[in-house]
């Protein structure tokens, strides 16, 4: 009796939460459970498909992110209900909300840490009535103790035996495995070296170059290449540590490293009833730091005799071992056509939708369908009736910048649009604007897939999505995915895995624009903040949009003074000026009258709209003052724009007619003093930006200030203009100090110092 009491208690609370919270707050209760049976409501109907299983109506999926999704996805459609587990850390991310029930799991434990805690995972699983647990890939999925653990407690486990598991996780009995059943190895040692010397003695009889590999775990930790000799001790120890730190065990053993190879791994099924069948292969070669990017199937160009060669024998290798469930033959084939064993990935695999794609098998739906007993036959898997369908490529997007060394980056996506259309498909569980990209876990963001009827087809599907897409707020590596698909050997279809290292090319990345984000970022400024400086008056701005003359259709303007400049120097245009027989004008509109009349308020969009006709119409003139003075600080200070990106818009738009800046002398464009370092780096940045004239002055005439600039403009390759600022009357004897002769000597001075022209201020 106090039993049903507890019971009904149990019912009345959820219910009670159910009613005032909603089912999502339900689910997002830390550390609550649902009694054993009990469930939140979902907007599931009660039979919305037909059920594919007779045993298996509960699945719990012992991962996080996409894969767990992709497992859902194709349990909802078996109409098998779904649990999922998530960290604290992963209270908020997106596969919790698409499981019919989810379950915080390790509170207090590290990110990765919860996800690793064997005894609560089974603990959850048998308090909720899971019949299945889906391990997905990374954390426990290679881990025989946690597949026994699995079964041990009465559950399916949706992989492989725990032996297959444990034999086929130890590479050294995998090795041995591939042996016994006549596939060919790589060569190399029995079993773990057990020290440096030891692996010494190995290269001695089979030659360098060798490498070093972790027993018990791969992803490229615990990977060393050698090639010299003298280097075994230093990578002997460091892959060592690596494994031990990875995967919490330091067994390495040593191959004959196989140069220049293709990566090929074949998928194979197989059943309880001793059926194995393989869906043919994908090619992994595109790789960075031996983590797979990109990944194609069936592998490009592959000779029809090796692929059947290596295709029999993953399954003469599957059938050794009593091989069950979904699993991947992994190979290295050389330039001569020789293929090897490496290791058998005895779960299912990141690029296992490009296998979906050209084969139109649901793997995760058969790997349940196998744990809950159907056999191949049944499920028309025999191995006349899988056919290829073209061809797939999949792209693995993910938060790093590859501008900085693939750094992975962290934060919120403020902007999400994805690539779409026919032939693509996105697996992901963090695709959308809001979501927030954590440091604890996998960088992954999206796995985009292409499915065409060739190679070169599917590439160009992958290309024109992966130019749709629009992600701010993280870096992404879509450029580096847009250089690898456009380059001419991968579009070729054959690459090794030495493909990304021998092509620095695909590390040159054109920075993006993101317009339409500041544009957002600014409009929000001005609506929240308000205009950074007040109005000079009440009056509203005005509506005229000024009209700009009409210009005539040519490709280029005319010549101007500063081709002179350009083709022959600062001394060859001084000369030229000095030989001129009329007026020359400069015209100061850009700077003087834009500073003094206009409170140097006009912004370069405006610039920029009168300076093409300035160029076809104004190309005698011997310059135009547009920068420098105050028009650089208020540029930043008021407008908010980049003085540089002004200068350099406008030199495109007048490349006929030489600039001409207003320079303080040691100043630079500052109200204080500068070391000379800084005014000559600036002088040298401006004429490569486009500035060609540099009018230098002190107020005082301090000849010391004016030379400081004009030494930094001389060796910036500029013309140098010395002003003289000319006060008071040369013509009054009475004024005995700022006479003729002092302005004679000033300009005499200047002239010794290197200027090319004499100005009057």
């Amino acid at each position: 009796m106090l039993r049903l009491q507890s019971r009904a208690r149990q019912l009345r609370d959820v219910a009670s939460l159910q009613l005032s919270e909603g089912p999502a707050t339900l689910k997002a209760r830390p550390g609550f459970r649902l009694p054993l049976g009990i469930g939140y409501c979902t907007a599931r109907s009660a039979t919305p498909f037909p059920r594919d299983t007779d045993t298996i109506t509960k699945l719990m999926v012992a991962n996080r992110g996409e894969i767990a999704i992709r497992v859902f996805r194709a349990c909802t459609e078996m109409n098998i209900r779904t649990v999922a587990i998530y960290s604290e850390q992963d209270k908020m991310h997106m596969h919790r909300q698409k499981a019919d029930e989810s379950y915080l799991i390790g509170k207090g434990l590290p990110p990765v840490a919860a996800y690793l805690n064997i005894p609560e995972i089974i603990t959850i699983a048998k308090e909720h009535g899971v019949d299945a647990i889906h391990p997905g890939y990374g954390f426990l999925s290679e881990r025989h103790d946690f597949a026994q653990a699995i079964v041990d407690a009465g559950i399916k486990f949706i992989g492989p035996s725990p032996e297959v598991v444990r034999r086929m996780g130890d590479k050294v009995e995998a090795r041995q495995a591939a042996i016994e059943a006549g596939v060919q190895v790589v060569p190399g040692t029995p079993g773990p070296v057990e020290s440096a010397q030891q692996a010494l003695e190995f290269c001695e009889t089979y030659g360098m170059p060798v490498i070093f590999k972790a027993a018990y775990g791969g992803g490229g930790r615990g990977m060393r290449v050698v090639r010299k000799k003298e280097d075994l001790d230093e990578n002997f120890y460091r892959a060592t540590s690596e494994a031990q730190s990875a995967f919490g065990n330091g067994a390495l053993f040593l191959e004959k490293f196989i140069e220049r190879p293709r990566h090929i791994e074949v998928q194979i099924l197989g059943d309880s009833a001793g059926n194995v069948v393989h869906l043919y292969e994908r090619d992994c070669s595109v790789q960075r730091r031996h983590q797979k990017v990109v990944e194609i199937a069936p592998a490009p160009q592959l000779p029809t005799e090796i692929q059947e060669s290596m295709t029999a024998d993953a399954i003469r290798l599957a059938r050794h071992v009593g091989y069950e469930n979904a699993g991947t033959v992994e190979f290295l084939l050389d330039s001569n056509g020789e293929y090897y064993f490496i290791e058998v990935n005895a779960r299912l695999q990141v690029e296992h939708t490009v296998t979906e794609n050209v084969t139109g098998v649901d793997l995760v739906q058969t790997q349940i369908k196998i744990a809950d007993g159907k056999t191949l036959p049944e499920m028309g898997l025999t191995q006349d009736q899988i056919k290829l369908n073209g061809c797939a490529i999949q792209c693995r997007m993910t938060t790093e910048d590859p501008s900085r060394g693939f750094q992975p980056d962290t934060g919120r996506i403020e902007v999400f649009r994805s690539g779409e259309g026919f032939g693509i498909r996105l697996d992901s569980a963090l695709g959308f604007a809001g979501a927030i990209i954590s440091p604890y876990y996998d960088s992954l963001l999206v796995k985009v897939i292409a499915h065409a009827h060739n190679h070169q087809s599917a590439c160009a599907k992958m290309l024109r999505t992966l130019k749709e897409f629009r992600i701010r707020g993280v870096k992404t590596n879509i450029p580096f995915l847009l250089n690898v698909l456009e380059h001419p050997q991968f579009l070729s279809g054959v690459v090794d895995t030495y493909f990304i290292d021998e092509n620095p090319q695909l590390f040159q990345f054109k920075p993006s624009q993101n317009r339409a984000q500041k544009l957002l970022h600014y409009l929000a400024q001005v609506m929240v903040n308000g205009p950074s400086t007040p109005l000079a008056t009440k009056l509203p701005p005005s509506e005229t949009e000024p009209a700009v003359p009409e210009i005539p259709f040519v490709s280029e303007p005319p010549k101007g003074l500063r081709e002179v400049l350009l083709k022959e120097g600062p001394q060859a245009f001084a000369k030229k000026v000095r030989e001129h027989k009329g007026l020359l004008l400069m015209d100061t509109t850009f700077r003087d009258a834009h500073q003094s009349l206009l409170a140097t308020r006009v912004r370069t969009y405006d610039l920029k709209r009168i300076s093409p006709y300035v160029s076809h119409k104004f190309n005698n003139l011997y310059s135009i003052e547009n920068w420098g003075g105050a028009t650089f600080d208020v540029s930043l200070r008021f407008l908010h724009e980049c003085p540089w990106d002004r200068l350099d818009t406008l030199r495109k738009l007048i490349p006929n007619i030489p600039f001409q800046m207003l320079l303080r002398g040691a100043n630079a464009v500052g109200y204080t003093n500068y070391p000379d370092n800084v005014v000559f780096k600036f002088c040298e940045e401006a004429v490569k930006y486009g500035m060609d004239i540099f009018r230098i002055f002190d107020s005082l005439n301090y000849l010391p200030n004016i030379v400081v600039g004009m030494d930094a403009v001389g060796n910036a390759g500029g013309v140098i203009e010395a002003a003289i600022s000319y006060t008071g009357d040369v013509s009054d004897p009475s004024k005995t100090k700022y006479s003729l002769a002092y302005y004679v000597n000033l300009a005499t001075e200047l002239v010794k110092a290197g200027t090319h022209i004499l100005a009057i201020k």
